[in-house]
């Protein structure tokens, strides 16, 4: 082997072309990935939301109601947040090949076991949102509890996957301590990350249904214990007071980033999108010192500001990966380079050297000769009896050696020759016939 080959830690690049420009590939990453973590933020903040509100409908039964209510938007969301992961997923395996399918084979069975997860999460929240009412009283409502929670665990757990593989791709240089998926926790810093997802599905969640149940043509006949007003306030103050929490988790968040990805830019970005989020926060907070009349008309520039402060989020995940993998992939684009050149050297090489000269057949018959003599059968039949039976049609012989099989019960199987090729195995068969006739008394 080339001691270049033997020498090279990083994998060589793939050398084809991306199907369209990289910059373009960057936006719609950026984009696609909002738009499925949105609804992914939805869905796993529903969850917790439905539990929550479940167990205080043990006491108030309106709590129960609007824990059943929470629970109709969680299957559309999540039948979203999967049909919109594809786009996502389709970029970054475009744009991080190398490192995106290395994450995924050193997390190993974690990874693998992400698709059974899903639907065993998905089987589980319809099971709960479709037995509201038949498992309502006694063992059958704590069974039913059970199936929330159970469901919303799966809905904790497969971000969780995700998030880890996510953070692993941005650290080529810790890789070789990775020995499976939890041993890859120990990697960058997934459990901010994590706490960090855990309070944005919360607050965006509670701004959404702020908006769900406060819009004008929302029917509330089911929600007989609230009215518009309470319903907007409280999820106001779920979305008020986690995103004031935020404030707290994301200094966290961003200090214990590995400094890899740290820069200048990064910096700016955050710094920004916290400036934006306080003044949202203040925007939160007013509204829901508005009397019931007035409440709610806030609604569109606080989700304004909340999209800036998500498009920041994005754009600032992509600076740090992009910084933290630049070395990665600067080595990846010299390893390549240099293979490219080992690969064009040694074939250059040997194009130079002389061709052998092609065998004769009696040369080529020596690979015979320890099955087949002249007159005497030894493995295989005499070339006496060979020319005997194919005289005068070699190709018989030709179409034997490629696919043989066993004709003789005193004799072993014949091997198949085809890698000889046509050309070969047809000058041995003259040969075959032509010495089984010479031999013939």
């Amino acid at each position: 082997m080339h001691p270049l080959f033997a020498a090279t830690p990083v994998p060589h690049d793939l050398p084809l072309p991306l199907p369209i420009p990289e910059w373009t590939l960057v936006a719609c990453l950026i984009l696609f990935f909002l738009i499925h973590i949105l609804f992914v933020n939805l869905m796993v903040g529903g969850s917790l939301l439905v539990v929550w509100l479940e167990w205080m409908g043990r006491r108030q039964r309106r709590w129960d109601d609007l824990a059943h209510a929470v629970a109709e938007t969680i299957t559309v969301n999540k039948s979203l947040a999967v049909v919109m992961g594809i786009g996502p997923l389709l970029c970054i395996n475009l744009l991080y090949t190398m490192q995106w399918y290395s994450a995924n084979a050193l997390t190993g069975h974690a990874w693998l076991l992400i698709v059974p997860l899903v639907i065993v999460a998905f089987l589980l929240t319809y099971v709960h949102k479709y037995t509201w009412e038949s498992w309502s009283q006694g063992r059958l409502k704590i069974l039913h509890q059970s199936t929330g929670i159970a469901a919303a665990l799966f809905f904790l757990f497969i971000p969780f996957i995700f998030l880890a593989n996510v953070n692993l791709m941005l650290f080529p240089s810790e890789w070789e301590k990775v020995r499976g998926f939890f041993s890859s926790l120990r990697i960058g810093n997934v459990f901010p990350r994590y706490l960090h997802f855990l309070a944005a599905s919360l607050a965006l969640t509670g701004l959404f249904l702020a908006g769900w149940f406060g819009r004008k043509q929302a029917n509330l006949t089911h929600l007989a214990g609230f009215t518009r007003p309470e319903l907007r306030r409280f999820f106001y103050r779920v979305c008020a007071y986690v995103t004031a929490a935020q404030f707290v988790v994301g200094p966290l968040l961003l200090f214990t980033l590995p400094a890899v990805g740290i820069t200048t830019r990064l910096y700016v970005i955050i710094l920004s999108g916290a400036a934006v989020g306080l003044l949202t926060l203040l925007l939160l907070f007013a509204e829901l010192k508005r009397d019931d009349s007035r409440i709610g008309g806030l609604y569109g520039v606080i989700v304004a500001l909340f999209s800036i402060v998500v498009l920041g989020m994005g754009s600032g995940r992509h600076v740090y990966r992009e910084a933290a993998l630049t070395s990665h992939k600067a080595e990846i684009r010299e390893r390549t380079v240099a293979y490219q050149a080992a690969v064009a050297e040694f074939n250059r090489t040997h194009a130079a050297l002389p061709k052998a000269a092609a065998q004769s057949p009696e040369e080529l018959f020596m690979t015979c000769a320890a099955c087949h003599a002249p007159a005497v059968q030894l493995v295989g039949p005499s070339l006496v009896e060979i020319a005997t039976i194919y005289a005068g049609n070699p190709e018989g012989i030709v179409a034997w050696a490629r696919a043989p099989g066993k004709k003789r019960a005193n004799l072993p199987p014949m091997p198949p020759f085809a890698h000889l090729g046509d050309a070969n195995l047809r000058l041995i068969a003259e040969y075959m016939i032509t010495k089984g006739e010479a031999a013939q008394p």
